[in-house]
């Protein structure tokens, strides 16, 4: 494989990277709001926030990417494939991370609640020392799976024009017409790009549960 190669996988490698990060960055954060509307004491807004949960997990990640680039892009205003490809991830990925979230706190045994109630403990006191600390680790497993996922959906993004791993490496296999070894070549970034996510996940989950033994 030609140096000219490397660096076209190279350059894939930075935009699939970037694209993993921000989606899963975007995704992390707007689940909290979609989290607190998903556990409202108002049933309309509990109502409202698990049916848009539902649409945008229900919906294929290609068809988002559609809508916004090619139905929003044309019809509303102008959109860059990359920009559009990280609106569309980012969305599904909040749906996610938002049902990750809420898993992880329907963990927390209701007597740490009572307890810090009882300890005259603010809502606010009682998630930020008592509860977030523990659904952290419970969600980290989850999250960690989700990002590897995410980084892997990313190969949709070809489908409108990012010029990620998947797309580099179908540009190529059309040039030298070597589809099995570039898309193999293809598999081995995906697979050494999963890796550390794994890794430190798993790091990450046994120090916290050090940490909570001792």
């Amino acid at each position: 494989m030609s140096a000219v190669d490397l660096f076209l996988f190279v350059r894939g490698l930075a935009w699939t990277t970037a694209l993993t990060i921000g989606s899963f960055t975007i995704g992390a954060l707007l689940a909290i709001p979609l989290l607190a509307a998903r556990r409202s004491r108002l049933f309309l807004v509990r109502l409202l926030a698990s049916i848009a949960i539902q649409v945008v997990r229900a919906i294929p990640p290609i068809l988002w990417l559609f809508i916004i680039f090619f139905g929003l892009g044309i019809s509303v205003f102008p959109i860059s494939p990359f920009v559009a490809a990280l609106a569309g991830l980012g969305l599904i990925a909040a749906a996610n991370m938002a049902e990750i979230y809420r898993g992880a706190l329907n963990s927390i045994h209701h007597g740490q609640w009572e307890a810090c109630a009882a300890l005259d403990l603010g809502r606010w006191s009682t998630m930020r020392d008592v509860v977030a600390p523990q659904a952290f680790r419970v969600a980290l497993p989850s999250a960690a799976s989700y990002l590897i996922g995410l980084m892997k959906e990313t190969a949709v993004a070809s489908t409108i024009g990012v010029t990620e791993l998947a797309y580099q490496g179908n540009q190529l296999s059309q040039l030298t017409f070597r589809g099995l070894e570039i898309f193999a070549f293809v598999g081995l970034f995906y697979i050494f790009l999963s890796l550390p996510v794994a890794w430190l996940s798993r790091m990450a989950d046994a120090h916290l549960r050090s940490k909570v033994a001792r």
